[in-house]
């Protein structure tokens, strides 16, 4: 018989704006800020604030990293429905086409890092410039916001685990278990202090971004063994991964994800042993023209 966890099963409310009564059809929802949704979209405006803040100490212009921004967080957040919904719930996609555009409902992070490469990519030929500086410095502040987005998993326990009597387990309803969202979390948290240390300073182009692969793709790799198979009872988000060859859809993409890392090490090494991986970032020529983000030196 398993024993008692020690972390308490802990819910937010939603803090309902508009019931759903004071419609006759439509929005056919209530309007209310959701705790998950509140803590992803505080963790994109402060490491979007702090990535500007260090572009603007590092020498990157500010208009073009507030478009790079925007232009990845944008195509990352539909990337992360769009992924979710073809890989890992196509039958509800079979069931409801229309699912694909609902994207409020549902998230995939390796979804979002597709589509974040999808908008790397337009905007590189869109601007014709360089992308590897402003997609190193976003990088840089990215797991500040990533720790805001896991705490949103850990509170609405949409990942949940293996049965485990473990310390770390958490008491859901029906049996204690692994909460991934939560154990992601603890782990991405020294990954954030690491990474805001390293980045007071200036670092080759592509560090923060060969780091960031090398280190999240063997820990996400690993923790995708310790989630359930089953359906779990009570469970109101139906969030059981599919296997592949029995391995999730995020654990394929993490041998994609490293093999990158591994790249971008190897070329920013090369580079520094060159003498080069610090060199002034071009700016687009039609960003040059658009005012300054802030004119507030902070």
């Amino acid at each position: 018989m398993l024993g008692a966890p020690l972390i308490p099963y802990i819910t937010l409310p939603e803090l309902t704006l508009l019931p759903a009564h004071l419609f006759k059809g439509f929005p056919p929802m209530p309007i209310s800020i959701k705790p998950f949704g509140a803590l992803v979209a505080t963790g994109i405006f402060l490491a979007s604030h702090l990535t500007i803040k260090r572009a603007r100490k590092i020498g990157l212009d500010e208009r073009a990293m507030s478009s790079f921004i925007a232009w990845v967080v944008g195509i990352g957040l539909v990337g992360g429905h769009v992924f979710d919904e073809l890989f890992y719930y196509p039958q509800r996609l079979v069931d409801d086409p229309l699912s694909l555009f609902k994207l409020w409902d549902g998230l995939s992070s390796f979804g979002g890092f597709m589509g974040g490469v999808i908008a790397i990519l337009i905007w590189r030929r869109r601007y014709r410039v360089p992308v590897l500086p402003y997609a190193d410095n976003m990088m840089a502040l990215f797991p500040l916001g990533w720790a805001f987005g896991r705490t949103g998993c850990a509170t609405a326990h949409d990942h949940p685990g293996l049965l485990s009597d473990s310390w770390l387990a958490v008491q859901y309803p029906g049996g204690g278990r692994f909460d991934l969202g939560l154990l992601e979390l603890l782990l991405t948290i020294p990954l954030m202090l690491g990474f805001l240390w390293l980045a007071r300073k200036p670092r080759p182009w592509g560090f923060f971004l060969a780091l960031g692969c090398i280190s999240y793709a063997p820990l996400r790799f690993a923790l995708d063994f310790l989630r359930e198979h089953d359906a779990v009872p009570g469970d109101v988000h139906g969030a059981i991964d599919p296997r592949y060859f029995y391995l999730t859809p995020a654990q394929w993409e993490c041998f994609g994800l490293l093999a990158f890392g591994l790249f971008l090490l190897q070329r920013m090494l090369n580079a520094v042993a060159r003498g080069e991986g610090f060199e002034r970032a071009e700016v687009p020529v039609e960003l040059r023209s658009l005012p300054a983000v802030s004119s507030t030196q902070t």
